[in-house]
């Protein structure tokens, strides 16, 4: 299994938005109800790299099975050092090690850009992934309940932090 990280291209956008939409419909990573197009997915690229943050994805033999991002945590200039991530990897591959190699890669990108703190914000029925972000140091700092609501429930958002060094 040869993977290879790199930025995202527009010729990446369709296999990001199968990602995406399939997080939409089958999981509670993302709250989104109604699936994306690929005019919305290319505006959200666009406006990544015009903010000069980066989408990376993960290329298995010319594949994308993954990609990663950050963003503005929020609009208010106090806010200009926090950032919040995503990562996303297709189901097959879960558990083989890409989505470590992406956060590692987001982490070390957020280092290079001067941000201060890098927020995740996970359902907290994904213990999964909770653990996952535990493993590269971020911690639980509070959790907003009943925020959410997908497939006929209340969901719980678990904000985790990683303070960059």
């Amino acid at each position: 299994m040869s993977i290879i990280l790199r930025p995202a291209t527009t010729s990446d956008l369709q296999k990001i938005l199968e990602i995406v939409n399939h997080s939409i419909l089958h999981t509670t990573a993302n709250y989104s109800y109604e699936i994306q197009t690929l005019e919305v997915q290319t505006k959200w690229f666009e406006d990544k790299k015009a903010k000069n943050l980066p989408v990376i994805v993960a290329d298995l033999d010319g594949e994308v099975v993954g990609f990663g991002s950050y963003g503005q945590f929020r609009e208010k200039i106090g806010y200009q050092y926090t950032v919040e991530h995503s990562v996303y990897v297709v189901d097959n591959i879960i558990g083989k090690g890409i989505g470590s190699k992406l956060l590692t890669e987001l982490i070390r990108l957020a280092k290079e850009q001067g941000y201060h703190v890098m927020i995740g914000a996970i359902d907290a029925d994904n213990a999964g992934s909770i653990a996952f972000h535990e493993k590269f140091g971020f911690v639980a700092t509070g959790t907003i309940r009943e925020v959410g609501y997908k497939f006929d429930h209340w969901l719980d958002l678990v904000f985790m932090q990683l303070i960059l060094k």
